[in-house]
Parts: C-alpha cells; structure tokens; sequence
C-alpha cells in the first residue's frame, strides 16, 4: 500500500516526462552533439574555437574604438550594461513616486509604462523603428529641436546607433515589470517601519537607505536575474527593430544563431552560439535559485 502511494506522484509526473524527450531532453543532446561536428566530421572543440575567435561573436578590432559592429556577444554586453541598472532605476523610481493613493493618474502612468510588457515583443520592435524613424519618430524629432543634427536621423539604419535604440526601445518594453515588482514589494512593507523611523528623526533618503532599499533586497535580486535573462535571450525585438544591421552592428546572440542556422545554414555553429547562449543563461538562473534558497 504504502509502495502505491509512493509511486502516485510519478503516475501524475509522468505524462510530462514522456513529452520532455521528444521535445527537451532530445534537442538539447542534438544540439550538444552538432556543436562537436563539422560536415559530419569529429571536429572537437574546433567549432568552439572558430565561433568564439569569429569577429561576428567578439570584434576586439574594433571594440570600443570604432563604431559597432563589435560582435554579438559584445553587444549582449552592452546590452546588459546599460538595460540592466536603467530598467532597474527606472522601476525603482516610477514605484516610489507613484506609491499609495495620493498621485492622481498613478494607475494610468502605471498602465503606460506596464503596456511594454503586454504588447507581443514584436509589435514593440515595430513601435522602436517607428520611434526612431527621421521625419516621423519623436526621438530624432527631439534632437533635431535641441539643435543636435547628428542625432537627428533614423537610428536603426546606422551602425552608430542602431544598437543603442534597440536598447533604448527596450528599456520601454522592460520597465514596466520592474516596476510592477518594486510596487507589489512596496505594498508588502508594513507601514509601522515608516512611522518609527520617522519618530527617531530619520530623513526620507535614511528611510529609504535603512527600511525601503533592505527589505526590497529579494525583489532586487528576482528582478536582476529575470532581466539578465531576458538581456541575454533578446532576440524578436532586435530582429524587428534592425534585423541585426546595418551590417550586424546590432546583432545578438539569439539572432547570431538564428543567421547561422537560417541564413549561412551552418547548423554545427548554430549549435555552438545555442550552448554558448544556453550557459551564460544557466548562469543567473542558478544563482536566483541558490539566493532564493
């Protein structure tokens, strides 16, 4: 009896396990196996060698001199760089300012800046070309009203910028989750901490230092690793937005396996950007975890 209750839950799990072979378990073996042949051929580690020192993965030349193209894995760093800490930021600041009841239109502003994350990415990619497009988008039409005429082009069709309004555009899109996570952290702590740092004299940037910013800690850390996780798996923005171009100076990643696998039908170093892309993501998901526990 007790033998039947033990085995219950892997009756129930395995249906799921079944479908996890065709589907999870057999392209990630494939995958790895790819990666280590060439025109089926035992290449070893040569794929990896070739794929890493490519200037389409890292362009040491021209990093951080010249104007991108840089390579891909660059550019997710860049990414990173600069999305990472503004989306946080910005999240971070929106909640506070728009926390409690007392801002009229704090709904809507949280609406606005939230609609990044519930339209389909590519329609955000769409909106980033339209926002940057000279003659129609507001950005160019901003530097073109400060006086700044070398800004006042379409960003996505030049190499100088078309990486930075991909990033730029995604901050948009990625913000309102952050935002949505500070605010519900915001609303879990007890207003009792307020009130007693207030009454031993302490200033607003001291409660925020010493009550707001600690105990915020675990969202910080769920939030970190969810965007380096989407910074490093950006792929349908990118293609929408710039495609990669002008002459991948905005290209990523995801994209970089996607025009090895799609374009120069190299599936064997497709497989190796995917086991690349694949452990730098493994990477935030497992220290979430290990913080988490």
């Amino acid at each position: 009896m007790r033998k039947s209750k033990s085995l219950t839950p892997l009756f129930f799990l395995l249906p799921a396990l079944i479908l996890m072979v065709p589907f999870v378990i057999y392209p990630v073996f494939k995958t790895v196996y790819l990666s280590f042949f060439l025109d089926d051929k035992f290449v070893g580690l040569e794929n990896y060698k070739n794929v890493l020192l490519s200037p389409d993965i890292v362009n040491l030349d021209r990093f951080p001199t010249n104007s991108p193209p840089w390579g891909a894995l660059i550019h997710n760093v860049v990414w990173i760089a600069i999305h990472l800490p503004a989306t946080i930021f910005l999240g971070l600041g929106i909640a506070l300012l728009l926390r409690g009841k007392e801002i009229k239109g704090a709904s809507i502003i949280k609406s606005i800046v939230f609609l990044g994350m519930v339209i389909p990415m590519i329609v955000g990619g769409l909106i980033i070309r339209f926002l940057f497009e000279e003659g129609a988008g507001v950005i160019p039409a901003i530097f073109k009203a400060l006086g700044i005429e070398g800004l006042a082009i379409t960003w996505t069709a030049y190499p100088k910028t078309a990486l930075f309004a991909a990033i730029l555009g995604s901050i948009w899109i990625w913000t309102g989750f952050s935002m949505l996570m500070y605010s519900a952290g915001l609303a879990s702590i007890p207003k009792d901490y307020y009130e007693a740092a207030l009454i031993d004299g302490a200033n607003r940037f001291q409660i925020f230092k010493n009550v707001t910013w600690p105990l915020l800690k675990p969202i910080t850390i769920v939030v970190v690793a969810m965007t380096l996780l989407w910074d490093l798996k950006i792929f349908d923005v990118v293609y929408v937005a710039t495609g990669g171009g002008p002459g991948g100076a905005s290209m990523v990643l995801a994209l970089q396996m996607w025009d090895y696998f799609a374009r120069a039908l190299n599936y064997n170093y497709a497989a190796v950007v995917a086991v690349l892309l694949t452990t730098l993501t493994l990477i935030p998901a497992l220290w979430l975890i290990r913080r988490r526990e």
